[in-house]
C-alpha cells in the first residue's frame, strides 16, 4: 500500500553509527537508506529518509533504538506521515524511542483491523489549534497494538 513518510533523525556525533544506514541493505526489516544533513562546516547532524510503501517502515524504530549511540539523550526522530499535520517527535527514554507530546497536536488512530494481514496504521498527528473538527478518537483498548514503525 502507497503511503508516504519522511523520516528525519537528528543525533549529536553520531556520523559513524548513521553511516550504515545511508547504504541500502536487503536484510533490514525497513527499506530505504538515510541521506545525510550537513551544516555549514560539513559535519553531519541529521540523516533523512523517504518512505513511499507502509510495508518499507516496519523495524525501522525499533532498529534505531538498537544503535550504539554515543550520546543518546541527544537522539530526535522525525516522523511525518502523508496524513500529518506535522512531524511528530520520538525521544530515547530509558533505552526507547517513545512518541513525545508536541502541544496543540494529537495522534488519532483507526480501529485496530479484523486480522494482523492488515498493514498497521500509525494514527494521524492532526494540530487541535486550527479551528476545524476532529475525528472520533479510538479508545486505547480498540486499538492495534502493534508498532506502526
Amino acid at each position: 500500500m502507497s503511503r508516504d513518510a519522511e523520516v528525519i533523525v537528528l543525533a549529536r556525533w553520531s556520523d559513524e553509527v548513521m553511516a550504515p544506514l545511508t547504504q541500502d541493505d536487503l536484510e533490514r526489516t525497513w527499506q530505504g537508506r538515510f541521506v545525510p544533513i550537513s551544516g555549514h562546516h560539513g559535519y553531519e547532524f541529521g540523516w533523512a529518509l523517504e518512505l513511499d510503501k507502509v510495508h518499507h517502515r516496519k523495524g525501522l524504530l525499533k532498529h534505531l533504538e538498537s544503535l550504539a549511540w554515543p550520546h543518546p539523550h541527544t537522539v530526535q526522530v522525525l516522523l511525518r506521515d502523508q496524513d500529518d499535520d506535522c512531524f511528530g517527535l520520538w525521544m530515547m527514554q530509558e533505552g526507547r524511542l517513545v512518541e513525545v507530546t508536541i502541544p496543540h497536536t494529537e495522534r488519532f488512530h483507526q480501529p485496530a483491523p479484523p486480522t494482523e494481514e492488515f498493514e498497521v496504521d500509525p494514527g494521524v498527528l492532526l494540530r487541535t489549534d486550527q479551528g476545524r473538527r476532529l475525528p472520533k478518537q479510538t479508545p486505547e483498548a480498540d486499538r492495534d497494538t502493534r508498532p506502526p514503525w
